[in-house]
């Protein structure tokens, strides 16, 4: 079983469009609106697929409600902790081509009662389960080092961690023993502070991976886009790619790719094949939909060896 905690959760309306126009009247061809935060989407998807989640997060108003609607509708068993703020919504425009554009609310301030709660209630459910997974934005009203107090917790206790934040808060993930780090390109990148841009950066990919273990954390999974995706752990390095025909939305891709990397036994080559098929499946669908089993079309990952100029890089 596999507990998700999601500090800062949404409602999520994707929009589908011809195009996008600044300025002009658009008329939509189809709209979707789901659940939505990094952590929910983990739940979310692992439930698509069999796999037992509990989702923990914070709700408040009119929207914290209908959020907790919508999950219960699609079967996720939720530990919902009432705050005095409004569950945040997001806006996704997605046009043919797979291009995204995303308008995100900053969500409501949290204070430190309501984060003693919900800390309280995921050490009493972490107790029994494989992985707490802690995914998102740290919410006004909390210090970045939110994630990184709640890890030091569960570590202490013997709990594998998985985070997925950004910044700051990704920094302090790192230093406080996370297991399992999942940045995507752009947020590695800058918690790193250097370019890493395109294939022909798979070197500083691995050497920024690899920093975020000198800083703490054990493995790290970096999520590419359409590049695919890189784990560097104390093994290795492995990498691999899994094309997408059709992409419709990028919205939850990497939270699917989290979640069946976790299903997978979050460990080697195999692990990460699931995770780009998990990923690769969800940017076929519309809106934040997660994949389940029909939806996966595991022969179109691609596990490259690992490339010789990348072994000087590695190290304990």
């Amino acid at each position: 079983m596999i507990v998700t905690v999601t500090l800062n959760p949404s409602l999520d309306r994707a929009v589908e469009v011809d195009a996008l126009t600044r300025g002009e009247v658009i008329r939509a061809t189809a709209a979707h609106l789901d659940p939505g935060g990094k952590g929910v989407n983990v739940s979310r998807a692992l439930l698509a697929n069999g796999v037992p989640s509990v989702a923990v997060l914070p709700c408040g108003g009119d929207e914290g409600g209908q959020l907790v609607r919508l999950l219960k509708a699609e079967g996720v068993e939720v530990l919902a902790v009432p705050i005095t703020g409004r569950t945040r919504s997001n806006i996704t425009l997605a046009e043919p081509d797979g291009t995204v554009t995303k308008v995100n609310e900053p969500g409501p301030a949290m204070f430190r009662a309501e984060f003693d709660e919900i800390t309280d209630r995921v050490l009493t459910r972490a107790g029994s389960a494989d992985w707490v997974v802690l995914c998102g934005s740290v919410p006004p009203g909390l210090p970045t080092d939110a994630y990184a107090q709640l890890c030091r917790r569960l570590r202490a206790a013997g709990i594998r961690v998985a985070v997925d934040t950004s910044g700051p808060a990704l920094r302090e993930a790192a230093s406080a023993g996370a297991t399992l780090l999942k940045p995507n390109r752009d947020e590695l990148a800058e918690v790193v502070g250097a370019p890493l841009s395109g294939m022909a950066a798979l070197g500083d990919v691995v050497e920024a991976c690899q920093q975020l273990r000198a800083w703490g954390a054990d493995t790290v999974v970096a999520s590419l886009g359409a590049d695919g995706a890189v784990l560097v752990d104390a093994d290795g390095v492995v990498t691999g790619t899994c094309p997408v025909t059709r992409p419709r939305s990028t919205v939850g891709a990497g939270d699917a790719l989290l979640a069946g990397f976790l299903a997978a036994g979050a460990r080697g080559a195999a692990a990460l094949a699931e995770g780009l098929a998990w990923g690769a499946a969800a940017v076929s669908l519309p809106g934040s939909r997660m994949p389940g089993p029909a939806d996966l079309i595991r022969h179109n990952v691609t596990i490259h060896p690992q490339p010789d100029q990348l072994r000087p890089l590695l190290r304990p």
